[in-house]
């Protein structure tokens, strides 16, 4: 399964942002002399192994964030505003206004705008935004945590907090990803 470089232009600006070029070459330069995959010119559009974003982000979380990989929730919801709000390239998803609509066409269009692999089947009952991913091929509880983080920043962002609760976790032998979202008025 591969994932768009979107999520390495993202990661670039923000980082850039928060803690200069200087440093972000530095990293670069260390994670290049770990993995030569980071060689590439990585563009929003080339399709990176998804074992690749998580030595990416694995890497991050150890040079900027003290190896705190809880960091995966915070990198899902800067991906997900930067990506969805006035000025990200994927924006006009918000343009539908129903919840409803949102949550059953707009969520799985974004998983597949991303990733090239494993299913998301979504739908809200009650006020809760249910989200199942299938057929995904890594098993890692942070990877988890990135795809968390952005669905919750990505209802955020339409007008919704919400309270998260993963039901199921394929990183503890389950045979899908399932997360409930309880929504609240943002």
């Amino acid at each position: 399964m591969n994932v768009k470089g979107s999520f390495f232009v993202s990661a670039k600006a923000i980082m850039t942002e928060v803690f200069g070029q200087d440093l972000w070459n530095i990293f670069m330069t260390k994670l290049v002399e770990k993995d030569n995959y980071f060689k590439n010119v990585i563009m929003s559009v080339s399709l990176v192994p998804v074992e690749k974003l998580i030595v990416f982000f694995d890497e991050m979380c150890r040079e900027f964030f003290n190896n705190d990989k809880m960091q995966y929730v915070t990198f899902g919801r800067s991906g997900a505003k930067d990506a969805l709000s006035p000025g990200g390239v994927y924006q006009s998803y918000l343009l539908n206004k129903d919840i409803k609509q949102f949550v059953e066409f707009v969520l799985p269009k974004l998983w597949s705008t991303y990733y090239d692999g494993g299913g998301l089947t979504t739908w809200l009952e009650n006020n809760i935004v249910h989200i199942k991913i299938t057929g995904v091929p890594v098993k890692y509880v942070y990877f988890e945590h990135l795809v968390m983080g952005y669905f919750q920043q990505a209802l955020k962002v339409f007008g919704k907090k919400s309270v998260v609760k993963k039901v199921r976790s394929l990183s503890s032998g389950d045979d899908d990803l399932y997360f409930q979202f309880q929504l609240k008025d943002a």
